[in-house]
């Protein structure tokens, strides 16, 4: 029996070495194989929909913009930290598709989903999925200099600004038409709620402007940062548990009493990145505080005994002790971001708990990449998508480059 890990506990260094060189591996010898090899769509273009957990591939499935922007991302990172051809040439696939057949060539944006072979197919504009293009785009231009790229992330950025952005209250609505008039159906997905602006938009958002920043030093992407991190501060963050509120209005008041703990610690660490690149160091001591309570916060009402991340809560219990994957990486990243500023050993043990769990639970030992999620027992479960819209190398992705970085740092 492995003993329990507990934040009492001293950390020998090879422990530290241990988790580091285990999920440096994940994304060679996991992760970055399993999209190397059943990722692209050798006979559509771009990247299959759809494939099951035991690698059974939906060829007329759709093909959603959330998931090969997600791609371009992940790889385009990879090529940035590993200098790889293979990884450039997937990162190369992932441009070339989403400016071909995502870019509304009549009213700009990008298109929700497109079918098998590429036609459009729901002709939405969702400014989370045109954050997701501009955070794409950008690690792509960061990488390999290619300044198409950078130049069709600003032109996303300006017309977020002026189609999308609430001028009166700020901020951005959900949903909009193909034309941009706004949509009767504000709804992200099926499970989200019908209301004018969400966390999760403007979260994903906030990621995508840090990164335009960091490429383009644009004043007008830097005051509309800035903005977004105030809102996040002021509207967002809850005062009395450091949670997200994870619907509103128009005005900001808030339509949730529920929160996810994903987003709460994966907010935690987005917030430190992009007051950092901002390079307001006010702001960011102030960022920073927020973060560590916002840490502590999941710390203490997130956990289960196992050390996995539940994954919602209203204001009284949890509502879903489920362990999806993303939110486990979000919280290894989120733990050692608090470490990294508090050198509270508790939170690092946090991460490296959250670690065991996701190798015993949530790796695909048999066929690749990860389950979706486990339940509160550990099972996973089978009938979840191994690659869909919303399941790609994004999250387990980017906790591998980040935890390499961070800890080699420590």
């Amino acid at each position: 029996m492995k003993p329990v890990l507990s934040p009492q506990m001293s950390l020998p260094k090879d422990q530290i070495l241990r988790f580091r060189d285990e999920i440096d591996a994940e994304w060679r010898d996991n992760i970055a194989p399993f999209w190397l090899q059943y990722g692209p769509d050798e006979k559509y273009g771009g990247f299959r929909g759809w494939i099951t957990n035991d690698l059974q591939v939906n060829e007329q499935a759709e093909k959603g913009i959330i998931l090969n922007s997600r791609i371009l991302w992940t790889f385009s990172r990879a090529f940035r930290t590993e200098r790889k051809q293979e990884f450039r040439h997937i990162a190369e696939r992932a441009f070339s598709y989403l400016t071909d057949k995502f870019i509304d060539q009549t009213n700009g944006g990008v298109f929700w989903t497109l079918d098998c072979r590429g036609q459009p197919l729901e002709t939405k504009k969702r400014p989370y999925a045109q954050a997701f293009a501009i955070y794409g785009l950008t690690e792509f231009f960061l990488a390999t200099g290619v300044q198409r790229a950078l130049e069709e992330a600003m032109v996303i950025f300006e017309l977020l600004e002026n189609r999308a952005r609430d001028n009166e209250h700020d901020g951005y609505y959900e949903t909009f038409e193909r034309d941009w008039s706004l949509a009767t159906d504000q709804r992200l997905s099926e499970v989200d709620e019908d209301e004018k602006k969400s966390m999760n938009t403007h979260l994903h958002v906030l990621e995508a402007y840090a990164a335009l920043l960091s490429a383009s030093n644009d004043d007008a992407v830097n005051e509309r940062l800035r903005s977004l991190i105030n809102l996040f501060l002021t509207k967002i963050i809850q005062p009395d548990r450091y949670n997200l509120q994870m619907f509103f209005d128009e005005a900001w008041n808030g339509k949730s009493e529920h929160n996810s703990y994903g987003h709460d610690i994966e907010a935690s660490w987005l917030l430190c990145e992009a007051s950092q690149i901002l390079g307001d160091e006010e702001l960011l001591t102030k960022v920073n505080d927020t973060s560590v309570k916002m840490s502590r916060s999941v710390l203490e009402h997130g956990l289960d005994e196992d050390g996995s991340l539940f994954y919602e809560a209203d204001q009284r219990q949890i509502i879903s002790d489920e362990k999806h994957w993303w939110a486990q990486t979000e919280a290894i990243v989120g733990f050692v971001n608090a470490y990294e500023l508090t050198s509270e050993k508790k939170f690092l043990w946090a991460a490296i708990r959250v670690w065991e769990f996701i190798k015993q639970h949530l790796i695909d030992k048999d066929n690749g990449e990860w389950f979706w999620r486990a339940s509160r027992e550990g099972m996973p479960d089978l009938k979840m998508p191994k690659l869909s819209q919303w399941k790609g190398p994004y999250h387990n992705g980017r906790m591998c480059f980040e935890i390499a970085r961070r800890l080699a740092e420590i």
